[in-house]
């Protein structure tokens, strides 16, 4: 009897882990968080700086393909992570920036409310934190920030960056919404 539940228990449990549906927040507001938070980050922008400079920080791009392959669970981690630095990145020094701070704050809240909503899909499992994603946020800071002393220009590299990453961020995400 204990058996019956127990395999009862466990083939819930893994079904529902790995069901990308089963999380409500997912279905009922992830597309519409992640258009907001490209709708922001492009009300960032500033069209009378125009860079050409490219941030050279290149992302690891095998890390995306990994998470695109890897389980729902995974994926949602993997964004969560990103999202998160994102939100330290952005909270360095920006005040040469070129937008709005309310702006900015806003913007700030929509990808912590992203992160927050993907992190209660997750569940209770502690994930541990990718160091190569943590390793190419602080060269983004060290490399492009520091180097170019959070110009204007810097911050609008980042920010270009950033909506690259969102925009791959949805993609990987609502994948798990089709399949």
């Amino acid at each position: 009897m204990l058996n019956g539940i127990f395999f009862v228990c466990l083939s819930l449990g893994l079904w529902t882990a790995g069901s990308s549906l089963s999380c409500r927040w997912m279905q009922h507001k992830f597309q519409q968080f992640s258009k907001n938070s490209l709708d922001l980050i492009d009300s960032m922008a500033n069209n009378s700086t125009n860079t050409t400079v490219d941030a050279g920080v290149g992302f690891p791009n095998h890390l995306y393909n990994q998470a695109s392959k890897a389980s729902a669970e995974d994926k949602l981690s993997f964004t969560v992570q990103i999202l998160e630095e994102m939100v330290v990145l952005f909270e360095e020094d920006n005040s040469k920036a070129s937008w709005e701070e309310i702006r900015e704050e806003n913007f700030l809240q929509v990808v912590t409310q992203v992160a927050d909503g993907l992190r209660s899909c997750i569940g209770s499992h502690s994930h541990r934190k990718n160091k190569k994603i943590q390793m190419y946020f602080k060269r983004l800071s060290s490399h492009v920030l520091e180097q170019m002393d959070n110009s204007a220009e810097a911050w609008e590299l980042i920010r270009k960056e950033m909506k690259t990453h969102l925009v791959r961020a949805d993609l990987l995400c609502s994948s798990l919404l089709t399949n």
